[in-house]
């Protein structure tokens, strides 16, 4: 899981400076999806190894020319080794035949430097040394940081994808600032780049961004033992007016061998408690994926159900659900929770608005129990929130249109509205882009439906156990 975070400065997303590998198209060519693969591995003996851990990227092909494929080579075979241990990288690289004798390869490996950077080692002798030089790397970077307290959820276990994990004895956070950000961020950047759909680089040159790393303790009275890096989050904490700091959540990612237990999680509460510790006005996430986004609103959904001072305004409004059938007349029904509530979920949980009224809709889906009663009533609820999210309010508005016209000043600021009184045409369009509008009305509300289900679900099998 992870967010997606945008940087206008980053030279892998600059078209200019992105390297190509520059080979005449002598044949089909071969997509870096089809010819790359990338392990992760801890040891020595791991380098080579069949039962080594094959990481699963996003995608590699936007990395190599506009089509995705590399050209020039016959049967060509990558294999990428990526230390757990320095997270340096080397790329062991095969092929039968290529049309210049070879001479490519210097670009080739240019190209997966656009991923890997500095990481990437030149020689396989150099890359097997540092599982000893660097041994303990890990250990050196967080001893730069400040260990934060890590608790665990009551009732939760780390059985599920989407349960914080339980037995966190053997985890420790560590909180990174300063200059020790970007030495250690240069390291952990080609796993933001493979496994974060969409991501770039954080400017690791602006003092406000920090590293939380998680990791797992070494093992006690053994010398070689060492900390092995867990998964870890990029936030940028920055000034609010008049005298407050907010955080905003910009990377987060679990290694592959770790994902799916728990740790993911875990992580988000550290950050959730820094954020009430530290009085913050609130913790926002930037652009999250769909895997983090449950995740989180599981974590505030459970929160939430033990705040009392939204319990009052959650009881009334599920009570006037429950007692009228407001399926006809849900615009005129006040669903949402109370500006007061708002503040206070703010104040105290530090969850932000919007966050706050993506769970509201599961607290109520959790209080009309038996949903099977009332699900008329709450889907038209939902399906009215994301009318006004995604259409607007105006969307009824019969006859409107809205044209360009040529000006020599600023052509986006530069319109005509009118209204067709007998427009048959105009009709007609409005009433394709009303039955198009209806449908994808209709599936985003399934979707909401199914992910509001899934979340309501997992909260009450949680709260039984």
């Amino acid at each position: 899981m992870g967010t997606k975070h945008q940087s206008s400065s980053d030279p892998i997303s600059d078209p200019k400076k992105k390297r190509r590998v520059g080979f005449s198209k002598i044949d089909a060519g071969v997509e870096a999806n089809e010819c790359i693969k990338i392990y992760l591995v801890s040891s020595k003996e791991e380098v080579g190894s069949p039962d080594s851990f094959c990481i699963k990227p996003v995608d590699l092909n936007h990395f190599f020319e506009e089509d995705g494929k590399i050209y020039g080579y016959q049967n060509l075979k990558i294999t990428i080794w990526v230390s757990s241990i320095s997270f340096h990288a080397y790329a062991d690289i095969s092929f039968e035949s290529t049309e210049d004798g070879g001479k490519g390869i210097t670009d080739l490996k240019a190209a997966l430097q656009n991923v890997f950077a500095e990481n990437l080692v030149e020689k396989k002798d150099e890359f097997l040394d540092k599982f000893s030089s660097d041994r303990q790397y890990v250990k050196s970077v967080i001893s730069t940081g400040a260990a934060l307290k890590l608790t665990a959820a009551n009732g939760h276990n780390g059985d599920s994808k989407f349960d914080p994990k339980e037995d966190t004895a053997d985890l420790e956070v560590f909180r990174i600032v300063g200059e020790p950000v970007g030495h250690l961020y240069s390291r952990l950047v080609p796993f933001v780049l493979l496994l974060i759909d969409g991501s770039n680089p954080i400017d690791v040159t602006d003092p406000r961004w920090e590293i939380y790393v998680m990791v797992e303790k070494a093992i006690a009275h053994q010398e070689d033992s060492h900390p092995n890096l867990i998964g870890f989050a990029a936030v940028y904490r920055f000034y609010r007016y008049p005298e407050s700091m907010r955080l905003r959540l910009g990377q987060v990612l679990v290694l592959p061998p770790y994902q799916r237990k728990g740790y993911g999680g875990s992580l988000l509460k550290v950050l959730n408690n820094v954020a009430v510790s530290e009085a913050v006005y609130d913790l926002t996430v930037e652009e999250p994926e769909d895997s983090l986004q449950h995740v989180r609103t599981l974590i505030d959904v459970q929160c939430l159900l033990v705040f009392g001072p939204i319990q009052a305004a959650l009881n009334s409004v599920v009570a006037r659900l429950k007692q009228e059938n407001f399926s006809k007349k849900v615009h005129s029904c006040q669903c949402g929770p109370p500006l007061s509530a708002v503040e206070d979920v703010r104040k105290s949980l530090k969850i932000n608005r919007r966050q706050f009224l993506q769970c509201w809709e599961v607290l109520l889906y959790l209080g009309l129990d038996p949903i099977e009663k009332y699900l008329e009533t709450y889907r038209t609820i939902v399906s009215s929130r994301i009318k006004a999210d995604v259409i607007g309010k105006d969307s009824e508005g019969v006859g409107k249109r809205v044209i360009d016209v040529p000006t020599e000043y600023d052509q986006e600021a530069s319109f005509v509205m009118y209204k067709s009184l007998n427009g048959d045409a105009t009709n007609r369009e409005m009433a394709e882009n009303r039955s198009n509008q209806e449908e994808q009305l209709r599936q985003l509300v399934d979707e909401r439906m199914k992910e509001i289900k899934l979340i309501a679900e997992k909260v009450s099998s949680l709260k039984h156990r």
